[in-house]
């Protein structure tokens, strides 16, 4: 099967009879766990309108933007060793700041959609700023975490690229997020209960070490799904969770697989869903640092919204496609089974 990448397909401005769609009045801000590759925006029109604040994690005395290599290696041998590993939300300044250029921009109002506020403090931080600012903001709590965020993101983008007004925006994040169903596998609670982000899973820690968890967001909190005791079942068991949640979907969906540390079991995945669902646009990139910091190494996650094109292009590509941060993964045809913050 040949591959086409995605980037830029969904979210491509409309043409009217009149021309092109008028300069975007709206701009977009999110945080730096809503995990968009590089190069998702595909224009330049399009990626100048979205605004990412960086939210830092620090590794004993040291403080990390998210991103840098330097910062994803110094992590992954640090969760590997059992170090101190925290992270912190965006302090108001920065987001005052950033609300601050983008009215100096010309933009007439802001979107700022950011991850749960029942694991973050980001939408207070995020609320307190938009007090400040010369233009107006509205602050979403999407609920959500990875691209669960980032395709709310891509979805308010979208309809500000075409000129819409903030109301029309920030009603395209809402309805994103709220379809978005978020599955992970992590090797061990521990991480997460270093991390205080256990929540209904706290009753597994008598099983601590024998446990192979497959948890969720639900409500923006991070629930308990199975218990598996061993990686081989856990993994094939997430893959059977996924493919129950495409089948319950209908018309195009968009997935997201995140990896920290675990690359070619994403890929597997990734694969087994373009098999499952020739509809589907597939996205297989890390975790956001941020995240992967309190999920541990060896997190496997799996974001899940629907697929109707944003912009109401229906796409130049008849088949699925999987970009891996950049680049086109092959069909290989193989299966498989500051305060301390989340973000």
């Amino acid at each position: 099967m040949d591959w086409t990448a995605l980037r830029g397909r969904w979210f491509k401005p409309r043409v009217t009879g009149a021309g092109t769609v008028p300069p975007p009045r709206v701009a977009v801000v999110t945080d730096s766990s809503c995990s968009l590759p590089a190069g998702w925006a595909g224009t330049e029109r399009l990626a100048a309108l979205v605004r990412v604040v960086s939210m830092p994690v620090m590794i004993g005395d040291q403080i990390y933007g998210e991103g840098t290599d330097r910062m994803i290696g110094a992590l992954a041998l640090a969760l590997a060793q059992g170090q101190d590993v925290r992270t912190s939300r965006p302090s108001p300044g920065q987001f005052e700041k950033v609300y601050a250029e983008l009215a100096d921009a010309g933009y007439e109002a802001v979107v700022s959609v950011h991850l749960s506020a029942k694991l973050s403090g980001t939408v207070d931080s995020a609320r307190l700023a938009a007090r400040a600012s010369a233009i107006p903001v509205q602050v979403i709590d999407t609920g959500s975490v990875a691209m669960g965020l980032g395709f709310a993101v891509q979805a308010a983008a979208a309809a500000a690229a075409e000129g819409a007004d903030a109301g029309t925006v920030a009603a395209a994040a809402r309805s994103c997020a709220a379809a978005a169903h978020i599955l992970f596998y992590v090797p061990s609670l521990d991480q997460l209960r270093r991390g205080g982000r256990i929540g209904a899973a706290a009753g597994w820690f008598g099983t601590l070490l024998a446990v192979k968890p497959i948890l969720a967001i639900r409500d923006g909190l991070v629930v308990p799904i199975e218990r598996v005791r061993t990686a081989p079942k856990a993994l094939a068991r997430l893959e059977e969770l996924c493919r129950a949640e495409l089948s319950r979907r209908t018309g195009p969906v968009l997935v997201a697989v995140h990896h920290f540390g675990n690359e070619a079991e994403a890929e597997r995945l990734a694969s087994a869903v373009i098999r499952d669902r020739a509809d589907a646009q597939v996205l297989l990139c890390p975790l956001p640092a941020v995240l992967a910091a309190h999920a541990g190494l060896g997190v496997l996650a799996v974001a899940i919204s629907q697929g109707a094109d944003p912009a109401g292009d229906p796409g130049d590509a008849d088949e699925p496609a999987v970009e891996v941060s950049g680049r086109v993964l092959p069909d290989t045809g193989e299966t498989g089974a500051p305060e301390p913050d989340i973000a």
